[in-house]
């Protein structure tokens, strides 16, 4: 019996493992695919900030729409930080693998407040967008001025 559950362990471990192996099959995958999804969260954030800052005319469907693909992305680049990709074309300082506890949860907030900033825009409110546009830039900030390379 010990036998059976030890192999329905490892292969379920092989099972969850194998995918995770094949996304990234180089470090250097893994940057790519980390800055991707910033880069599309940033423009998405970017097409918000431009209408919480008064650039450009509020729209509040646009921002709704621009919202929920920032919530969606900020789950994203995080599997990019592997093991190996603190090394090559990156911008990321070394103290995100020697301080992980630290750098998840300043991602954990980023996340809260992505989806605080999605609430915000259904209610289709320019003061509600605009006061949690600043919370997700103050998490921004703190991470980039953390562990980001200028």
């Amino acid at each position: 019996m010990k036998l059976i559950a030890s192999l329905a362990l490892a292969t379920a471990f092989t099972a969850v493992s194998v995918p995770a192996l094949a996304q990234f099959q180089k470090p250097e995958d893994a940057v790519k695919y980390r800055k991707a999804a910033f880069s599309v969260m940033g423009t998405h954030f970017g097409r918000i900030g431009a209408m919480a800052n008064g650039r450009v005319p509020f729209d509040a469907k646009m921002v709704a729409e621009n919202a929920a693909i920032v919530e969606t992305m900020s789950k994203l680049p995080w599997a990019g930080f592997g093991e190996g990709t603190d090394k090559g074309d990156t911008r990321a300082k070394p103290e995100i693998w020697t301080e992980q506890a630290k750098f998840k949860e300043g991602s954990d907030k980023m996340q809260a407040e992505v989806v605080k900033l999605a609430a915000a825009a259904k209610t289709g409110n320019l003061d509600n967008v605009k006061a949690a546009f600043g919370a997700v830039g103050q998490t921004c900030k703190a991470c980039h001025d953390a562990y980001r390379k200028e």
